[in-house]
């Protein structure tokens, strides 16, 4: 082909035309925008039942209150006031921090020490250890209550708060052990190396190496754990029983759901009251969560 037969073919080729950036990814977000929209619309529901005025609820739908806001009486939050005073939801508060965060920092130290010993120490049946780690994964937990219940009840732990941070700690130790070994693994070998030939323990270059270059994944699963916890009804409802004094936030509201079922404003409110904490742990840690599940995932 002579050079004017290849000007011409070139020059017939199409070229797509340009666009902005804004433009091409235009359909995207508003998929993306319909789907949060239509997610969140029962949260919304939820949200304005729970400081609309009694009276209302039972008369009309909760989105009549969008079309008429500035309604003379429409809102009120004494149903929060309400719930928090008699429904209990101020102790059950308390009581979830005192499960929530020993049951979150107890599980993260033993998964971090166990994670290093399966990543970097050399020891006989390591494998078959860690294998039968990984399956323990794929057991619901619905299988190992009425056991350890029978544990606890022999040992006096049922009915206390430590028994509820060993049982939290047991169920989530497979996943913390497979999560932070996955990340402490991917670690340069160099490093560990180098701090043998300096002299240094295992403990030592678990200290000073592995832990703070582990802190996103540690950060990961904490918020994973806490969130888990927090709104854990099984577990918490079957290790501490029926008691109102050790009552947390879910089993506070599944009370409520029982005594006062047909009193939507407080159930409503109840559930934003539980939800609180760990929205607002999410979203202010939601990027140090993302970060730290990926970080293990791909070895550079």
């Amino acid at each position: 082909m002579t050079a004017p037969a290849k000007t011409i073919a070139r020059s017939t080729t199409r070229v797509s035309p340009w666009r902005p950036p804004l433009l091409r990814s235009l359909p995207l977000r508003l998929v993306v925008f319909a789907i949060c929209a239509l997610w969140t619309i029962p949260t919304l529901g939820l949200l304005v039942t729970s400081v609309r005025n009694p009276e209302l609820i039972s008369t009309t739908g909760w989105w009549t209150a969008l079309f008429n806001p500035f309604a003379a009486g429409q809102w009120t939050l004494g149903n929060y006031s309400e719930v928090i005073a008699s429904g209990g939801m101020g102790p059950a508060f308390i009581n979830s921090l005192i499960v929530t965060v020993p049951a979150t920092v107890i599980p993260i130290t033993i998964a971090a020490f166990a994670a290093y010993a399966f990543a970097w120490i050399p020891f006989r049946g390591r494998g078959i250890l860690f294998t039968i780690v990984v399956g323990l994964l794929v057991v619901p937990i619905q299988m190992s209550l009425i056991p350890v219940l029978k544990l606890y009840s022999g040992a006096s732990l049922y009915g206390t708060f430590l028994g509820i941070w060993l049982a939290h700690t047991g169920f989530g130790l497979p996943l913390a052990i497979f999560l932070l070994y996955n990340f402490i693994s991917q670690l340069p070998r160099d490093l560990f190396e180098s701090a043998a030939i300096d002299g240094a323990s295992h403990m030592q270059s678990f200290i000073r190496i592995a832990l703070p270059l582990s802190i996103p994944a540690l950060g990961a699963f904490a918020i994973f754990q806490f969130l888990w916890v927090w709104n854990d009804l099984l577990v918490a409802l079957t290790f501490l029983g029926p008691s109102t004094d050790l009552r947390v936030m879910p089993t506070a509201l599944y009370a409520l759901l029982g005594s006062r079922g047909g009193q939507w404003q407080l159930l409503t409110a109840g559930a934003f009251v539980t939800m609180a904490l760990p929205l607002l742990v999410f979203i202010v840690l939601q990027r140090a969560f993302v970060r730290g599940i990926l970080a293990g995932s791909v070895k550079s």
